[in-house]
């Protein structure tokens, strides 16, 4: 079977296994796992925004955070002063994808090297961080909205069918849209690769020099791609502050930013079906840690495993150091090379056969 046909089988594969999944888990779950699940499928989405940005167009970004908690903080802000989700939902995607496009613009008409772009992008996170987390006064405020500081902003009023401020989406609608949204995305990423535009952004990601003289210009193409990532993230924030009617400063944290880039080394970059799989790995790991550390041990065993954070670690340095492609890309490799050697023997045996 050529790649190209075991391509398609992987897409129809994917489309299967993700609608299956969509219409029987609520079925099925009971509503504390179909919660867990939709934050799931949201996270997926802001780690393709990164497997898009870094993975796909080569641009190492620390600040993955910041266009999540635009997004989320966006929405929050929007919806209590609006009341109707439509502008709001259309603001959480739009700001970020506007402050990804102007702070990409700087970068890359700036010909910022990679490394100082990465702590470009993490101080720019730690600074919104900062910021927000300063505006716990009653003066803070925009429109009727106040944001809280390190308190959050609570009581996010829910996303409702367009234009309909009395039809609300409920728990398990949220489910569906979260999952919808994440194939959708998926599968849009997908196009949008096999298309000029992707294959020219893997081409500045393996040789930007050889590709602007072929006559493309990488910075545009690296600011399209920035910008797309951002929309991406900012419309995950979007969904995750409808998840937990909550947003607080900490969306912009150090451990949110370093945990998406966890995923996508995890999963493997130059995928994006990898980047989907490590994060909801790592996530359903995370609170499966949380879920079971013991109580009252006092023994080795019971502090290690109490400490989720420390099993992580030892996770991610396992992977990058026996798994440096990732995930998925590992498993390729294996079944590649499995699919070679078999090859070769059933190559052998003809010329065996036709020797005798």
């Amino acid at each position: 079977m050529s790649g190209r046909n075991l391509n398609l089988l992987g897409l129809i594969l994917v489309g299967i296994i993700g609608l299956v999944f969509m219409w029987l888990t609520p079925r099925f779950a009971e509503l504390d796992t179909v919660l867990d699940l939709t934050v799931y499928m949201i996270m997926a989405i802001l780690a393709l925004s990164l497997a898009l940005i870094w993975g796909y167009g080569g641009i190492l970004c620390f600040g993955q955070a910041a266009f999540f908690g635009l997004g989320a903080y966006t929405y929050a802000i929007a919806m209590f002063n609006i009341g109707e989700s439509t502008i709001p939902f259309l603001l959480a995607i739009l700001l970020p994808a506007a402050f990804a496009a102007l702070l990409g613009y700087f970068m890359f008409y700036g010909r910022i090297s990679d490394v100082y772009l990465g702590v470009i992008t993490l101080t720019v996170t730690l600074i919104l961080f900062n910021s927000v987390n300063s505006t716990a006064g009653p003066e803070f405020h925009i429109g009727v909205a106040r944001l809280g500081g390190f308190n959050g902003i609570p009581g996010i009023p829910p996303l409702n069918l367009p234009f309909d401020k009395n039809a609300p989406i409920s728990l398990e609608g949220m489910f569906y849209l979260s999952t919808g949204a994440l194939l959708l995305t998926y599968f849009g990423l997908r196009l949008l690769l096999a298309s000029q535009f992707g294959r020219v952004i893997v081409g500045i990601r393996e040789n930007e020099r050889r590709t602007e003289l072929l006559g493309y210009d990488p910075r545009v193409y690296k600011l399209a791609t920035f910008t797309i990532g951002g929309a991406l993230a900012g419309f995950a924030g979007c969904l995750f502050a409808n998840w937990g009617s909550f947003v607080s400063p900490t969306i912009f944290g150090l451990a949110q930013s370093a945990q998406i880039i966890i995923w996508v080394i995890v999963g493997g970059r130059g995928t994006l079906i990898g980047p989907v799989i490590g994060c909801i790995g790592i996530q359903w790991l995370s609170a499966a840690l949380g879920a079971n550390q013991p109580s009252g041990g006092s023994d080795l065993w019971s502090k290690v495993f109490a400490n989720a954070p420390l099993i992580l670690g030892v996770i991610l340095i396992a992977f990058v150091l026996l798994m440096p492609k990732g995930l998925v890309p590992t498993l390729a490799d294996v079944g590649q090379a499995l699919l070679g050697s078999r090859r070769r023997r059933k190559q052998r045996g003809l010329e065996a056969q036709q020797a005798e």
